[in-house]
């Protein structure tokens, strides 16, 4: 499966938890600071749906394509 298309629904599913919507080079430190915590990791396209709906809604959308959201999971034992 494509990750720009999990949905939101899916991910909490598979017990992936929505940590934040960042941009570079944050997003690359986050990614790297839940791994050293353990975590698995995942991050996905924003999708336009997602932004706020009010206030910076502009801002967002002038770059929404850059951002990118960060969930996590606990990682499977290795068998």
């Amino acid at each position: 499966m494509d990750k720009s298309d999990i949905t939101a629904e899916q991910l909490s599913q598979e017990e992936w938890t929505k940590r934040c919507s960042l941009t570079e080079p944050r997003l690359s430190e986050m990614v790297e600071l839940y791994r050293q915590l353990g975590f698995e990791v995942l991050s996905v396209p924003i999708k336009s749906s997602d932004l706020p709906r009010e206030g910076c809604r502009e801002s967002f959308l002038i770059q929404y394509e850059r951002y990118k959201t960060i969930y996590t999971r606990a990682q499977l034992p290795n068998d």
